[in-house]
């Protein structure tokens, strides 16, 4: 058993109790932000004087030597180690002697350990920002691949007015904008280092804070000790963010699923990202977007265990919160799977506008329209809606849509309905008169899609 404390203890702990408390077998992953966040702190000691140019590059030496031969699989990481720091930090004094013993000089686990998590998600908020820039510019090329194909818009699950297929992609558009700016407010938040905080109340030792965070590429030091080992806000809020992301994928999960059942066939998921049913050779089912379904609650659950386990532990750090990392590592990798997945499956997807055009010329989308038209005409909106409301109960009775009538039936109503009446109600004349930004015509859609793409071009984290 490898630690980095046992000088006060007379006894050996418990095996039981020993890989209870070890973390080895997750915070593995730690590796390289750990030997990133330990190079920095011994240039920051060199500097400071506290330690020797040659023990610094000793220092350097041995961690890249040991990252290297990890990588390399030449050296492994077993559960001999309490945690990957006491793996590192063993393993350099073994490679270096007298000098690997300096590295922990002015600085705790508990600040070293902050690092390497603030490191890991900073990293992580990185890599998911630019997956959610691949999803955008996916989104996008439906959007403008489909400017013109016409399907209902719902509300309550219920057809209501028509839309486009490009306006409705672009709802999720928003929504997977706004998740990206979520990483940018994230990474703005976080971006601080906590390394020089120690235990909980600094150190003796004249570090330089500030060098150290420019070394780690942070806007600069953490400016309260205490906080700075016991703060998770950063990782709560996003896995927050991951939370929100999972919704909006379930979300259209679940309108895909019903947009390939039989009754919708508004879409053919592709092959690649569909399976069979083992007893019945005609299905092909969305397990793709079902699984995405699925695994939206997996993150909820990693969301609430983290902010469980933050909710009553005292200043400054505990070892509740060594449990933080299995959720956030769980939660960070389902959700990268689940948008590059996603992403993917998209772009394959392919769309039955006949289908999606002939849904929306049912069910009466454009009796709005048609109400609007009567207004038009002079009449009061509350007349106008009531008489729709009234035709719209003989087309039911006549199995049939709106203009499907003859002027003549349409008269029965109203006498103010003229032959410019089908023209009015027509899916192309219903969606190209919305013109108000964020409305469904192609004008619309248009000024709305320039603007996304010069977002998307403009975008920095920071």
């Amino acid at each position: 058993m490898a630690q980095l404390w046992g000088g006060r203890f007379t006894g050996s702990i418990n095996e039981l109790a020993w890989n209870f408390n070890a973390s080895i077998g997750f915070d593995q992953r730690f590796l390289e932000v750990d030997v990133r966040g330990s190079k920095a702190h011994a240039t920051m000691l060199a500097k400071q004087g506290i330690i020797t140019e040659a023990e610094k590059d000793d220092i350097i030496k041995g961690l890249d030597s040991i990252f290297s031969d990890v990588k390399d699989g030449k050296l492994v990481i077993t559960d001999k180690y309490e945690d990957i720091h006491s793996f590192l930090e063993a393993n350099l004094i073994e490679r270096i002697g007298d000098a690997g013993k300096k590295v922990h000089t002015g600085r705790s686990r508990n600040d070293q350990v902050a690092l390497d998590m603030r490191l890991y998600a900073r990293d992580e908020v990185e890599q998911m920002a630019e997956l959610l820039k691949n999803l955008l510019r996916t989104i996008s090329g439906i959007m403008k691949d489909n400017l013109d194909t016409y399907m209902p818009g719902f509300t309550h699950l219920q057809k209501a007015q028509p839309v486009t297929l490009a306006h409705h992609f672009g709802a999720y558009y928003e929504m997977f904008k706004r998740d990206l700016l979520r990483m940018k407010d994230i990474y703005t938040r976080m971006n601080y280092c906590p390394l020089g905080a120690g235990a909980l109340a600094g150190t003796t030792y004249p570090l330089d804070r500030v060098y150290t965070a420019t070394l780690l590429d942070f806007y600069g030091p953490t400016l309260n000790s205490m906080d700075s080992v016991s703060d998770r806000d950063y990782l709560i809020e996003y896995l927050s963010a991951l939370s929100t992301i999972m919704m909006h994928l379930s979300r259209l999960s679940e309108e895909i699923i019903i947009w390939n059942s039989n009754e919708y066939r508004f879409v053919e998921i592709d092959d690649a990202y569909s399976t069979g049913s083992s007893i019945m050779p005609q299905k092909k089912n969305p397990d793709i977007a079902e699984l995405v379904r699925g695994k939206t609650g997996r993150v909820y659950g990693d969301l609430m265990s983290l902010l469980t386990t933050m909710k009553g532990i005292p200043l400054a750090y505990n070892k509740d919160m060594q449990e933080d990392k299995e959720a956030a590592f769980d939660a960070m990798d389902t959700v990268k799977h689940c948008v590059t997945l996603y992403t993917d499956m998209l772009k394959t997807l392919k769309f039955n506008k006949e289908n999606m055009e002939k849904s929306a010329s049912k069910g009466f989308t454009n009796a709005t329209d048609a109400a609007d038209y009567l207004v038009n005409k002079g009449m009061p909106f509350r007349d106008a809606h009531s008489v729709i409301g009234q035709l719209v109960l003989y087309c039911i009775d006549k199995e049939c849509a709106i203009d499907d009538l003859r002027l003549s039936e349409l008269k029965r109503f109203s006498e103010l309905f003229e032959e410019d009446i089908y023209d009015a109600i027509s899916l192309k004349t219903c969606v190209e008169k919305r013109l108000t930004i964020g409305a469904p015509s192609k004008e619309a859609m248009m000024r709305v899609i320039t603007e996304n793409e010069a977002f998307l071009m403009g975008f920095k984290l920071m």
